[in-house]
């Protein structure tokens, strides 16, 4: 029994998230999807950067991948996220470590495009296989988005699924409510996080 873990952003799910998926099912017995999650208690706390709660981006990926695959919020940064820098070296990062494997048994490895991230997974001893990083990025395709909250003629469904791009439009009052707001994100040791919850007592 081999599982596949997939850690990521997924904000939004891309044509190029699906194809890694897709792959990985090809690859594993037991696909874990985990989109990053923050939290503030039981809240999440979303951003400019990340828009798509959760509940969104598993629908998301169930849209085109229905149960073949195992979603779960396992990948959640608890406020105050500072309580997780320095990496290694606190507790906290090393109980995200423990959830991140929670229900994984037998062999597993992770996957990730960026080499920088396939060393972060080898020290926690993640068995990372580093792929090819893929041209399309969250970024771009949620700056089209936002610009066509602003009116312009932008291409954002040539990169995303239909299916997904009908979820993405169900949630349009959440992407007119960042598309113009400050970007209230700062990046950490490599890692975007939210300003909101860096430093909050919990």
């Amino acid at each position: 029994m081999i599982t596949a873990l997939y850690l990521a952003h997924l904000n939004p799910v891309t044509n190029a998230h699906v194809e890694i998926i897709s792959d990985l099912v090809k690859d594993a017995d037991i696909v874990k999807v985990m989109p990053v999650v923050f939290r503030d208690g039981k809240d999440e706390i979303n951003s400019k950067s990340f828009p798509f709660n959760f509940a969104a981006r598993k629908k998301m990926l169930e849209s085109v991948f229905g149960d073949s695959i195992r979603i779960t919020d396992d990948y959640a940064f608890f406020s105050p996220f500072k309580r997780y820098i320095p990496p290694l070296l606190t507790p906290r990062s090393w109980e995200l470590r423990k959830r991140i494997l929670r229900g994984v048994e037998g062999d597993f490895f992770s996957y990730t495009g960026d080499r920088a991230e396939g060393a972060m997974l080898k020290i926690y001893r993640l068995k990372p296989r580093v792929g090819e990083r893929r041209a399309l990025s969250a970024a771009s395709v949620k700056e089209k988005i936002y610009s066509a909250v602003r009116g312009n003629d932008s291409p954002w469904k040539d990169d995303v699924p239909e299916s997904i791009a009908k979820v993405i439009e169900e949630e349009w009052d959440t992407v007119k409510r960042f598309a113009n707001a400050e970007d209230l994100t700062a990046r950490v040791a490599g890692m975007k996080f939210p300003k909101e919850g860096w430093s909050r007592k919990s």
